[in-house]
């Protein structure tokens, strides 16, 4: 079964005085103001499509791994995972760096550690983030 959502944005103005707003249209859940400084500089309140692939990278490995980790006889009682996704202007999105500790009964750390490789290299956002350098951080806790 097949799932498509949408999400859209409006921009206003040239690159870097210009600000836009990118909508999750599919879940609702709001809008959110994007630039160009924010993407390079600082955030001030603001999102970058970084921001946005951080976000839907580390929801996407903890779905993953904690279904490894099921299929492996441990599912987790708690996965915490931060996705770091650099950004290089004139360059484009260079990495994705994902930190996850989790609490799993019956799992040593090197288990703990290819299971999370696994998730790593399946995940369909990081399958999408294929032209990218994906590293992982993997710590039981």
């Amino acid at each position: 079964m097949a799932a498509t959502r949408s999400a859209h944005a409006v921009w206003e103005g040239d690159l870097l005085k210009g600000s836009g707003v990118v909508s999750l249209d599919s879940s609702g859940l709001g809008s959110y103001d994007v630039s160009w400084p924010a993407r390079t500089e600082e955030p001030n309140g603001k999102t970058s499509p970084e921001e946005l692939i951080a976000a839907a990278h580390s929801a996407c490995f903890n779905m993953a791994f904690s279904n490894v980790l099921a299929k492996a006889g441990n599912p987790p009682a708690r996965l915490e995972t931060k996705a770091d996704v650099t950004f290089v202007p004139g360059t484009g999105i260079t990495t994705s760096h994902l930190t996850v500790r989790g609490t799993v009964p019956g799992l040593d750390a090197d288990k703990f550690q290819a299971l999370a490789e696994d998730a790593k290299k399946n995940c369909p956002v990081s399958q999408a983030l294929a032209g990218v350098t994906i590293t992982l951080s993997a710590e039981l806790g």
